[in-house]
């Protein structure tokens, strides 16, 4: 079996969405796992590319959310790679998809999840299965932090059940979790680092709230 990796992060590097495939890699390292890794940062897929993915028995798609749904960039390159498998005869593919958020509940991530499933349908795929992750903003920092330890502890659980359904190749329910860390000091934190950023940027902490 083969597997696709799909980092849909518009970053070069220190993405969520590349520390969730890093951790997600590990597990289905098994010694009979090919696993494909590759990177939509641009809105248009070469044909080499889709070659590539066409091979493959699994998609697994791992984005950060933008505006309740999925990146323009990403979404153009889903269109694309819709269009060329349209010409394939078989596409028993199945898919799985981990969205992450700024946000600390991670079903704010429901919508961008059920984009997904409806693209499947548009595209003959199989859905497998949604992991909706919240406070996404602490997942960069935490990526020397052990899977299923401390505030990780939530995340390991939903990558290995993951990771679980596409060795065994099967669907199962969407799942939406954070991390294992108190709301407060989430937002706390996620303060501390809009004003640090004003300030790299010279601007003051009150010219966060002005209106246009």
């Amino acid at each position: 079996m083969k597997t696709a990796l799909i980092n849909g992060s518009p970053k070069l590097k220190e993405s969520a969405s590349g520390c969730i495939l890093c951790d997600l890699k590990s597990l289905l390292d098994n010694g009979n796992h090919v696993v494909y890794e590759c990177s939509f940062r641009k809105p248009q897929l070469s044909l080499e590319e889709m070659k590539n993915l066409a091979e493959c028995d699994v998609f697994v798609f791992a984005f950060p959310l933008y505006v309740d749904s999925i990146p323009s960039h990403l979404l153009n390159c889903m269109i694309q790679l819709e269009d060329f498998l349209s010409e394939l005869k078989e596409r028993d593919i199945k898919v799985y998809a981990v969205v992450n958020c700024g946000f600390y509940e991670g079903h704010q991530n429901k919508p961008a999840i059920e984009i997904m499933k409806n693209w499947c349908v548009k595209s003959g795929l199989i859905w497998g299965q949604g992991i909706g992750i919240g406070a996404g903003g602490m997942i960069t920092s935490l990526k020397n932090v052990p899977m299923g330890q401390g505030p990780k502890r939530n995340h390991g659980i939903a990558l290995k059940q993951l990771a679980s359904n596409i060795l065994s190749g099967v669907s199962a329910d969407d799942l939406y979790i954070t991390a294992n860390f108190p709301r407060f000091l989430y937002k706390l934190a996620a303060e501390r680092n809009w004003i640090q950023s004003a300030k790299a940027n010279g601007l003051k902490r009150k010219d966060l709230f002005l209106k246009k």
